[in-house]
């Protein structure tokens, strides 16, 4: 850990002119960054604050487990200036832990988040997962009442997904696990849907929620098309022009650092995969997809195509026109990756 720590702080240094704007926000994730200790996270920040220029409102978020949480790290992460916490709880029941070989017990779930509010932090999201084949429709309805009777601002809601080559996939394949509902999964998003709007919470992207004031400036920037840099093993960073991903070998990564070297691929965008990056993550969210956007990317043509091809969708009610907006509507969420991929540019 101290090897990757020193390799991410050389490999922030390598990149400091990448992004040329001030820094909004930082997400500490892709793994288990709430393992780093004391020395470690200042000596990051240390590296981060002599290289870029922070916004004063600066949003910092970090990744925990439940496990991970207690009252010491909680003091050191926000003397570093960590003001927001995403806890991967998934469950407030035990038999869908166990069943997703999770280190954490649904107890330690609920002290985790109480502990963070004790200690000061008002901008908590937690992870929940539904649609699996131990969650019952009674438990994912008391999962998101656990969420608003703990006063959570911002939730992350996802339906359990089978990736190829996992053990999960091999159990299924084997019959030893029942597959995935997609039936069920459609009833919980529903159930979703309706409790959190009962709760005050907006869906503002098709997967998470908040109150008002408390959604995720990280991903909302990700989900507008601005700049990011990405640092460690397997990271992405794009700069409007390109995107590039490191690496995703931890040996292969501190090798190439050690020898002040970047070790990634790089992809340069044509304005129609532009185009079509930004059809795909903006119609996700509640904006929706903002005309006039596209025709500053594609022009005319591309604008007068992309409306006459969202038309098949506005019949149909898994669409709408808001002003120079199109949008989802709540039929058309359950099929948004479909209908992205219609609407794309060729």
């Amino acid at each position: 850990m101290p090897e990757m720590v020193d390799a991410i702080g050389m490999e922030a240094k390598l990149h400091q002119h990448y992004l040329k704007e001030s820094i909004e926000t930082i997400y500490f994730g892709g793994g288990t960054p709430s393992l780093l200790n004391n020395s470690q996270l200042n000596k990051l920040f240390r590296v981060l604050k002599e290289l870029f220029e922070f916004e004063p409102s600066i949003e910092i978020t970090l990744e925990a487990n439940p496990d991970d949480i207690n009252e010491e790290k909680l003091a050191l992460w926000k003397s570093v200036g960590i003001n927001r916490l995403s806890i991967g709880v998934q469950s407030f029941f035990e038999e869908d832990l166990q069943w997703m070989n999770r280190a954490h017990n649904a107890a330690q779930a609920i002290e985790s988040i109480q502990l963070a509010q004790k200690a000061g932090f008002d901008n908590i999201s937690i992870d929940l997962i539904y649609g699996g084949p131990t969650l019952t429709d009674e438990h994912w309805i008391q999962n998101l009442e656990t969420c608003f009777r703990l006063k959570i601002p911002h939730l992350s809601a996802y339906a359990l997904t089978v990736e190829p080559k996992t053990a999960l996939a091999q159990k299924i394949k084997t019959k030893l696990l029942p597959d995935i509902d997609p039936a069920k999964q459609a009833s919980h998003f529903n159930t979703l849907v309706s409790l959190t709007s009962n709760a005050g919470l907006e869906q503002y992207e098709i997967s998470n929620f908040a109150i008002a004031g408390k959604k995720s400036r990280h991903n909302s920037n990700y989900w507008s098309g601005k700049h990011y840099l990405g640092l460690g093993p397997a990271a992405h960073s794009f700069n409007g022009n390109s995107r590039q991903w490191n690496v995703a070998n931890n040996s292969l990564y501190l090798t190439a650092i050690q020898k002040n070297t970047i070790p990634f691929e790089i992809e340069f965008l044509t304005p129609v995969q532009q185009l079509n990056e930004y059809i795909m993550t903006a119609l996700r969210t509640s904006e929706g997809i903002n005309l006039d956007k596209i025709q500053l990317i594609g022009g005319d043509t591309a604008r007068i195509r992309l409306i006459e091809e969202a038309q098949q969708f506005m019949i149909t009610g898994k669409m709408k026109r808001k002003e120079q907006h199109l949008l989802l509507t709540d039929e058309g969420k359950f099929f948004a990756d479909g209908i992205a991929a219609e609407l794309f540019q060729l």
